[in-house]
């Protein structure tokens, strides 16, 4: 006798590939909102609240972590779908990445006492502001699977995530211009500053750019799935 799984995931995955992917990205995103909060806790040197954040943050990425691995492990060989399996595993991978750097940002900011420079604050809060932007526009387009699939990855739902696409590498685009202008902002200043906490504050920088550019990396993955 074949026992089957009783693990709710499995099941979802006999529906459609894109139900645990979709559960993955809202954990995800949910992680990555939770950016601001962290940030404002430093400016008003919180440390009580930076760790409340930080500890939830890293039950998030935890448990993003265990669906992607649960998804890994129950993913059949081969779908009826004009989907490959590589696809679906590089997209679910870019999301999992997303919620990596945000705990690699919360564990540099709770194991130093840092401290935002005064000359990058507006700059940083641009950087903030255009990350959740494209967060919101990736978590969206995620949610469109579902629907392309009805349709067969055509008409106007086709037309819709396209649209999207475009908009997730536009502000990405966004971001790469603030990205240059913060970091140039860093350097007039880092004389002035730590010198520890200068190149600390350079990969916080980078992390948070990360995001934008792993957005990026999931709507190229898309547009796989619209072309085939």
């Amino acid at each position: 006798m074949v026992l089957k799984s009783t693990n709710p995931l499995a099941g979802l995955l006999r529906k459609s590939p894109f139900k645990p992917i979709q559960i993955h990205m809202r954990t995800v995103f949910s992680c990555v909102m939770l950016l601001p909060a962290l940030f404002d806790a430093v400016y008003r040197k919180d440390r009580e609240g930076l760790i409340d954040i930080a500890k939830q943050i890293d039950k998030l990425e935890t448990e993003a972590d265990k669906i992607k691995s649960r998804f890994r492990h129950h993913m059949p060989k081969t779908l009826l779908l004009p989907v490959d399996r590589k696809d679906l595993l590089s997209l679910i991978n870019e999301q999992d990445a997303i919620s990596d750097g945000v705990e690699k940002i919360s564990q540099i900011l709770t194991s130093r006492d840092m401290i935002v420079p005064d000359a990058i604050k507006d700059g940083f809060d641009e950087l903030l502001e255009g990350t959740m932007e494209i967060s919101s526009q990736a978590m969206t387009m995620i949610e469109e699977l579902d629907e392309l699939v009805h349709v067969g990855f055509s008409g106007k739902e086709h037309e819709r995530v396209e649209k999207m696409i475009a908009g997730v590498r536009r502000g990405e685009h966004h971001i790469d211009k603030i990205l240059r202008k913060l970091n140039r902002t860093l350097f007039t200043v880092e004389s002035d500053l730590d010198p520890v906490s200068v190149v600390f504050w350079y990969k916080i920088i980078e992390e948070v750019g990360n995001i934008s550019d792993r957005e990026e990396n999931m709507a190229d993955r898309l547009v796989l799935f619209l072309s085939k």
